[in-house]
C-alpha cells in the first residue's frame, strides 16, 4: 500500500522523543509522519505507523510478494469483477459471471 502524500521524515534525539512520546505517537499515527531517532547524532531507529509497518513486513515475505504479483496479473488479464457483484452474490446467493466468462 503506497501513500499518496509526500512522506514527512523528522529526526529527533532519543532523549527528546522519550519526553514527548505521546505527541510523537499521535503525529506518526494521524499525520503518517516518520521519525528517525538519533543517539549522539547517529541514526538508531525509525518510527512508523503500525499499519504501514504491517504492510512493510508482509512485503518482506516471498509468498506474500508472489500472491500480490498473481493478483496484479489477474487484474491485468481481466480475471476480476467489481466488488458490488461479489457482494450481491454473497447477499443473494446468486451466481454472477466474471467479465472473462461474459466475453
Amino acid at each position: 500500500m503506497r501513500n499518496k502524500h509526500k512522506a514527512m521524515i523528522n529526526t529527533l534525539p532519543i532523549t527528546q522523543a522519550r519526553y514527548n512520546l505521546g505527541a510523537l505517537a499521535r503525529r506518526v499515527h494521524l499525520n503518517k509522519e516518520y521519525f528517525i531517532l538519533e543517539k549522539d547524532g547517529i541514526p538508531i531507529i525509525g518510527i512508523m505507523d503500525a499499519d504501514e509497518l504491517e504492510d512493510y513486513v508482509e512485503l518482506q515475505n516471498p509468498k506474500a510478494r508472489r500472491d500480490i504479483q498473481r493478483s496484479n496479473a489477474d487484474i491485468r488479464a481481466g480475471r476480476t469483477r467489481p466488488a458490488r457483484e461479489l457482494l450481491a452474490e454473497l447477499r443473494g446467493g446468486k451466481k454472477t459471471k466474471t467479465r472473462q466468462q461474459k466475453a
